[in-house]
C-alpha cells in the first residue's frame, strides 16, 4: 500500500479577504470559551495571513514581541489585542448575548449607600 504524504492545514493560508478574516475571527470568539490565549492565536493566523512585519509596524510592536503576543501560549494586554485589532484593519464590537437576560439596575440611594 502506498502512502499518501500530507502536509499540516494553515489556517493563515486561506484568510485572503478582510471578510474571511472577520469571519474567522468570529467563530473563534464564539468558540472561545473565555479562553484569551485562544483568542490571541487565531489573531496571530490573521496577523500571519496578513504579514507579520506590517502588522507589527502598523500595531507600533516589535515583529518578534508580535510574535510571542499572539503565539497562543499566554494571554496578551488587552491594550496589545487591541493594537492588533486595529492593525489587522478590524473592528471590535459588543452585542448581547443571545441567552442574558436584561435585569434592570436599581438606582443606589446615596444616604443608604454608606451604611452598607
Amino acid at each position: 500500500m502506498k502512502r499518501e504524504k500530507t502536509t499540516p492545514w494553515d489556517v493563515a493560508e486561506h484568510l485572503r479577504t478582510p471578510e474571511e478574516m472577520a469571519a474567522y475571527l468570529e467563530a473563534c470568539l464564539e468558540e472561545a470559551e473565555g479562553d484569551a490565549a485562544f483568542i490571541a492565536k487565531a489573531l496571530g493566523d490573521i496577523a500571519r495571513a496578513k504579514g507579520m512585519t506590517q502588522v507589527a509596524r502598523d500595531a507600533g510592536l516589535s515583529r518578534e514581541s508580535l510574535y510571542k503576543a499572539l503565539s497562543g501560549d499566554r494571554s496578551p494586554g488587552f491594550d496589545t489585542i487591541l493594537k492588533v485589532i486595529g492593525a489587522l484593519g478590524l473592528q471590535l464590537h459588543a452585542v448581547a448575548a443571545q441567552n442574558s437576560i436584561s435585569q434592570p439596575v436599581a438606582p443606589v440611594d446615596p444616604q443608604n449607600s454608606a451604611s452598607r
